[in-house]
């Protein structure tokens, strides 16, 4: 290895750009693999981590692996690798762990008796005789004071690697600052990341999300890990998360869970949330009624535009959600009153703000039925360009909307999301058996 660097701190790396020898560039550092070697007779943790490979993040957001041994230099601007790369989605094996994403914002019990730190860097170090590259030093902030007057809270030292316990498997604070590193994350990115974690590691994080981040977060990944981290939750937690997420999710999300418990966490939601997400689970899977969301917006024909233009620019509204209002008689709560037609947001720009919403309805497009089969709905969103369309039902009353985001996550397969080679880049295999 021609690295111009025999020590340098793992902080440091993450973000930088990984090459090949050409030039050319394969993606992002975003994580350090550590094998985790275990402790002397002694309990010491006098073998210290062997640097294994590294996690870059490539084309498509997809994770990968790239070996120690292909990587040829690190410098502190760039990573250069060689040879051919694995582009299969990165899987974490044995005893391997994620040194950003398992070790960082731990506690440790500092050896020399001062109390507990919380691990905020790691410094990785090639030896020279083999090239190996191995964990040696900590760096830690107090989180406790202890051991005389100067060991103070917050303070930060670097120790080494067998002053401290083994921090794989120590306790550890709640995840506020991969958290908070992640604040400004997508939640559809946020969740790619939570799939590749331990299941340890995936509630920890699910933990200190707010909920409606979790939320946010939980409608964006696999059956499988929304159903681990729900049922893993306390009861009343998981209920107000449930309440947090667009009611079709909700609903998905509970027909994965035995009836029991589907039924005890929809008492605990508040009985609007819980009402909006029943009416969802009396539909056959497949239909408009099933894949509707029961909240739209909806106004009676004497509003005016400006009120239209209001309840648009609320923040909680999805794009697809706000591209149109619905008009109906009163009642306006779903089911609503007689469906009178739909207003495009685009139409409602180009009128003054006094003018009747009931006046700009586009009589011309039907609505579908809350029975027509998803090919109905997508037939009909294709044909007229449409981002979304009223469910009614057989007595013409608005009972929700199917926006075209809720057809496409209905139509494309659950392994869309696919590497080149035909691995799945979110969903792969089975976590939790």
């Amino acid at each position: 290895m021609s690295s111009n660097i025999d020590k340098i701190f793992i902080a440091r790396l993450i973000g930088l750009d990984v090459f090949d020898p050409l030039g050319d560039r394969l993606g992002r550092l975003r994580d350090v693999v550590v094998l985790m070697r275990g402790s002397s007779r002694y309990g010491r943790s006098s073998r210290r981590p062997l640097v294994v490979g590294l996690v870059v993040e490539v084309l498509g957001k997809k994770r990968v692996f790239v070996p120690m041994t292909r990587v040829t230099s690190i410098d502190a601007d760039k990573i250069i690798s060689t040879g051919l790369v694995n582009l299969r989605r990165f899987e974490q094996r044995g005893a391997e762990t994620l040194a950003v994403g398992e070790v960082f914002d731990r506690t440790v019990v500092l050896r020399d008796g001062s109390g507990e730190a919380t691990v905020e860097d790691m410094a990785m170090e090639r030896k020279r005789n083999t090239g190996d590259w191995l964990i040696t030093q900590l760096f830690v902030r107090r989180t406790g004071t202890g051991g005389g007057l100067m060991r103070r809270r917050n303070e930060t030292l670097i120790i080494d690697w067998e002053d401290a316990g083994d921090p794989s498997a120590a306790g550890h604070q709640p995840a506020t600052q991969w958290v908070a590193s992640h604040e400004e994350q997508q939640p559809a990115d946020l969740a790619d990341e939570i799939h590749d974690m331990s299941a340890k590691r995936m509630l920890e994080i699910a933990h200190e999300l707010q909920d409606d981040r979790l939320a946010d977060v939980l409608e964006e990944l696999p059956e499988e890990d929304q159903v681990y981290i729900l049922t893993n939750m306390a009861r009343d937690r998981a209920a107000t998360v449930l309440e947090e997420m667009e009611p079709d999710d909700a609903a998905d999300l509970l027909n994965e869970l035995p009836d029991a418990q589907a039924e005890e966490l929809l008492a605990l939601m508040q009985p609007e949330d819980a009402e909006d997400v029943r009416r969802l689970l009396e539909y056959e899977e497949g239909t408009a009624g099933s894949l509707m969301t029961p909240v739209p917006i909806i106004l009676p024909p004497e509003a005016t535009v400006a009120e239209a233009l209001a309840h648009i620019r609320q923040e909680e509204l999805s794009p697809a959600v706000a591209a149109a209002v619905i008009v109906s008689r009163p009642p306006l709560e779903t089911p609503t009153g007689k469906y009178l037609g739909m207003v495009h947001t685009q139409k409602l720009l180009r009128y003054p703000p006094p003018e009747a919403v009931g006046n700009l309805i586009d009589r011309s497009l039907e609505p579908v039925s809350d029975l027509a089969s998803l090919q109905d709905v997508a037939r009909e969103l294709a044909t007229y360009d449409l981002t979304i369309i009223p469910v009614v039902n057989d007595h013409d009353r608005v009972v929700g909307a199917i926006t075209i985001d809720d057809v496409l996550d209905a139509l494309l397969p659950e392994d869309w999301r696919t590497a080149d080679d035909g691995t799945p880049i979110r969903k792969v295999g089975k976590r939790y058996e």
